[in-house]
């Protein structure tokens, strides 16, 4: 074994040319695997924050017809957070805030459109969402104040700034129409392109006041810090609303509990369907990969033929060449490999730190991530480990057809091939 493998590391040597431009083959197809992948896990793990920090929170408190008819926001199905419910959510390891979510008609100079507007606390809300991290113009919200914060690409479509006046047409919760004329007081630019593109948020107090709702509010929105796997503590604490006295809301409908999972049901089976195709990319990855290495290792080998023959000529038996051979291979294999995890992870740490702003290219245009233009990637060592002995079995694996089908020549046939 010792003899076989000094053979196989002289070969490496003395072929350094040939062993060089087959690493490389093997190098730039691990590398581009595990790019691919980082970037796409990247966009998957930053869609999830971007849907909790600036949209569904960790959960959400809801009254259970209001979560039936999310799509329509009815400010009927609401309720008044009494002390007993707040007790139970801060007991259970929540940070809270109120929030009333409604439907609006927002019109400007031009027209209209329909925007979703919701009430926020400007200070509690802090402790949940991070928007007032993406303010890029005027000032946050101030309580009281008949003022409005909305994103960059709904201004852009309103034709508004800061400072502007816009006229908002909705109904209150009772069913009757209502007004109300705000100030343009900050545009945001943020990460998650659902809140740029069509929702817009005002001080709760004055949402309470033009929809009449005495103090009630459409949803509580949780944080907790294990929100990546929400269930376990959005079952305890639904159970503790289950069993309370006094959580039934005026209209007599029980509070439910949704995870953000459940919140952004429609990102999650988008992201479902996208990982199942981010497979299919992957895959094929590796079979450009395997392809890659099948070539330059068959060439490699079949220009051996006489080489083949020749050992065999000299006494060396079927199994200790096809095993040189291997041994060839694998070390090829592991030299490809670790330069193809060592460009990897460059490109990967890259992908992670900075990101490609693909913002000129992608515009506005939705492309199921809850992500804007600067896509970032994410580390999966997994990969790194999966890509590196994929490089040397697929190295080794190759190298079996040609050492097989040489061995089954006869030593003449094969003295005759160039060597």
């Amino acid at each position: 074994m010792k003899f076989l493998l000094a053979l196989a590391w002289k070969n490496l040597s003395r072929h350094r040319k040939r062993t060089i431009i087959t690493a490389i083959a093997i190098a730039t197809g691990i590398a581009m695997y595990i790019w691919v992948d980082s970037m796409l896990l990247g966009l998957e793990k930053e869609s999830e924050r971007n849907l909790v920090w600036y949209e569904t929170a960790s959960a959400k408190i809801m009254e259970k017809d209001f979560w039936k008819n999310i799509d329509y926001l009815p400010l009927k199905n609401s309720f008044i957070p009494e002390k007993d419910l707040i007790g139970a959510v801060e007991d259970s390891g929540f940070t809270w805030t109120p929030r009333i979510s409604f439907l609006v008609e927002m019109y400007d100079s031009e027209g209209s459109l329909p925007v979703k507007m919701i009430g926020i606390d400007p200070k509690r809300d802090e402790s949940v969402f991070r928007l007032k991290e993406t303010l890029s113009r005027g000032k946050y919200l101030e309580k009281g104040k008949d003022e409005v914060l909305i994103g960059k690409n709904l201004a852009r479509d309103l034709h508004v700034d800061v400072g502007d006046v816009v006229i908002v047409k909705t109904r209150s919760r009772l069913g009757a129409f209502q007004t109300m004329d705000l100030l343009v007081t900050g545009i945001m630019d943020c990460p998650n392109p659902q809140i740029n593109n069509g929702v817009a948020f005002i001080p709760i107090d004055v949402a309470n006041r033009a929809l009449r709702m005495e103090g009630r509010v459409t949803e509580m929105a949780l944080h907790f810090p294990e929100w990546k796997s929400p269930e376990k503590k959005v079952a305890e604490l639904q159970r503790k609303l289950s069993g309370m006295q006094g959580t039934e809301s005026p209209g007599g409908k029980n509070l439910v509990v949704e995870s953000w999972r459940e919140l952004g049901k429609d990102y999650v089976a988008i992201a479902e369907g996208k990982r199942g195709a981010t497979k299919i990319i992957l895959f094929l990855i590796f079979i450009i990969a395997a392809v890659g290495i099948s070539n330059t290792m068959l060439m490699a080998l079949y220009e051996r033929m006489g080489e083949i023959g020749m050992m065999r000529a000299m006494g060396m038996n079927d199994r200790e060449v096809k095993l040189s051979f291997l041994l060839e291979a694998g070390g090829i294999g592991f030299i490809g490999s670790l330069i193809g995890i060592a460009l990897g992870a460059v490109l990967s740490f890259y992908m992670v730190n900075y990101g490609i702003d693909f913002t000129g290219m992608i515009g506005d245009m939705d492309v199921g991530y809850r992500t804007s233009g600067l896509m970032r990637g994410a580390w999966d060592l997994k990969v790194f480990v999966v890509a590196f002995v994929f490089g040397i079995v697929a190295s080794m694996l190759v190298a079996l057809v040609p050492t097989s089908r040489a061995l089954k020549m006869e030593i003449t046939e094969c003295l005759r091939s160039e060597l």
